[in-house]
């Protein structure tokens, strides 16, 4: 019956992203199916928006369909076995765009859509472009880190108990196998990513986490299994993919096969040994010590700011650069202390949005959008609030992170305090991060505190939009019996948006 529902919701959304002859690329991620297009303009992004399964439609360098945690990864090979049937059954060339003759009001819709992500893509800097490519990395490995942190946890309260004992070393082995070997998977995603032979990627990285390192010496000090981590892994998969593609170039075709690969891994190889795992070590270190720094001397205020502004960080696709960063910390510590304190971020959305729904009592269309995205805004996934509620309205986005700033900032004051609560992996916030809650203190004070943060997330971003988030004339103009949603933009001073849950902006997100 399931596997029934996810091919319905696939073979749903196929025809309105313009069939399978308009699809070039199908991935996804924690939340979001993510597809390549040629023509943008045969998306109907209104019917889309409009599917029971579609949570919200975010426009980047791909089309993504917010789908949720869990149902995304059970539709996409539905999906993309449904493009396969398509095209083996009826092999065209791509769809021809709509004609001015032929046009309606959704492909007029549809046509403003693709020039705004076309002046997006022009406007595309090149810094926000490697951030995309470093999240390109560090996506894919988001759900091994997600179970084996859920299985960390627990055995941890099995030991802490004394449950089991003949168990729980299993339990620590397969819970710990991934990350002593979080190296190799980034070095693999890293060669992909910059366009190299992925496996030559990881075997270099390998050398990182390889227990032989111990006998050799760099820059006056032995060096130890696992020292750089992620980084150094990141670091030596790019250098190969560069040896590798400068082989390609010089060494004649017919020793290719031998040359190639033996140049990539031992260039690459020495300048790691002799250089990056020892650069790379020291730039780690200062990363967790520079964090455990900020949120002990300052991390009422550290939360404060960094709760704040996560969701502008999130709108500038700013917000990729601390994918490594997280990733560092839990390598090096076990948890990252800064996951928790962002995650208040999503805690003042769903504050503001329900300060929004008592405050346009007689406007339905924003109403129902709020009663259908504030579930999955508990749980961590907030595009459909963002797009479909606080950006347009302007001023419940800007309140919505003052209820970020304000949960940030009572988490990080117990970090400051010395109850250090952290995440054992990245993606989930919400309520889905209590199962991946770590710190230096009990499970009942971690689960308080950040239970807490959430809270206060909510209540001051309630309460900053109920008072704050709208003007006497916004009151006016969207307070009224509105079935079609056409008031929600043009009472704030923006354009008519497609339909509720459509964006108006894109953000670069897990």
């Amino acid at each position: 019956m399931t596997e029934n529902k996810n091919r319905a919701t696939a073979a749903a959304i196929l025809p309105l992203v313009g069939g399978a002859g308009n699809v070039t690329s199908i991935a996804h991620c924690m939340t979001r199916l993510r597809l390549g297009l040629r023509d943008r303009s045969l998306v109907q992004d209104e019917r889309l928006a409009a599917l029971p399964a579609v949570l919200g439609v975010v426009e980047d360098t791909t089309y993504q369909i917010v789908l949720g945690p869990g149902t995304v990864a059970r539709v996409t090979p539905e999906f993309e076995a449904l493009v396969a049937e398509e095209r083996a059954a009826a092999p065209a060339a791509p769809p021809a765009p709509l004609t001015a003759d032929g046009l309606t009001a959704d492909g007029l819709a549809a046509q403003g859509a693709a020039i705004r992500a076309e002046r997006k893509a022009r406007n595309a800097t090149p810094f926000k472009l490697f951030l995309r490519r470093i999240a390109n990395i560090f996506v894919p490995l988001i759900p091994a880190l997600i179970g084996c942190g859920i299985i960390a946890g627990f055995n941890g309260l099995m030991v802490n108990l004394g449950w089991l004992p003949a168990v729980t070393p299993a339990l620590a082995a397969i819970a710990t196998g991934f990350m002593a070997l979080i190296a190799v998977f980034v070095g693999l995603n890293t060669a992909k990513e910059f366009g190299g032979t992925p496996i030559l990627g990881g075997a270099v990285a390998a050398i990182i986490v390889f227990p032989g390192v111990t006998k050799i010496d760099a820059f006056g000090q032995s060096l130890s299994p696992g020292q750089g981590g992620v980084l150094g892994a990141l670091g030596a998969a790019v250098l190969a993919v560069y040896v590798e593609k400068w082989c390609r170039r010089w060494v004649p075709e017919a020793l290719d096969v031998l040359v190639t690969p033996t140049l990539t891994v031992l260039v690459s190889g020495l300048v790691t040994v002799f250089g990056l795992m020892f650069v790379a070590g020291e730039i780690s270190t200062a990363i967790g010590d520079f964090a455990d720094w900020l949120l002990a001397t300052g991390g009422a205020a550290a939360g404060f700011v960094l709760g704040g502004l996560f969701l502008p960080l999130v709108m500038l696709g700013l917000h990729q650069a601390l994918i490594p960063i997280h990733t560092t910390l839990i390598e090096q510590q076990g948890f990252t202390v800064l996951l928790p304190i962002l995650a208040m971020a999503g805690a003042g959305q769903v504050g503001a949005a329900a300060a929004v729904y008592v405050r346009l009592p007689r406007n339905g269309s924003v109403r129902r959008t709020i009663k259908s995205a504030l579930p999955a805004g508990f749980l961590g996934v907030g595009e459909p609030l963002i797009y479909g509620v606080s950006l347009p309205l302007g001023r419940p986005f800007v309140t919505a992170c003052v209820g970020g700033a304000f949960g940030g900032g009572f988490v990080g004051l117990f970090n400051q305090l010395g109850d250090s609560v952290g995440s054992t992996a990245i993606g989930p916030s919400g309520w889905a991060l209590f199962p991946l809650l770590a710190g230096n203190q009990g499970m009942g004070v971690m689960v308080a505190v950040y239970a807490a943060g959430l809270a206060v997330g909510y209540a001051a971003g309630f309460l900053a939009t109920y008072f704050f988030g709208f003007s006497r004339q916004m009151l006016t103009d969207l307070n009224a019996d509105d079935d079609t949603g056409t008031g929600l933009i043009a009472a704030s001073g923006g354009p008519t948006p497609p339909a509720p849950g459509a964006p108006e902006k894109t953000p670069a997100s897990l």
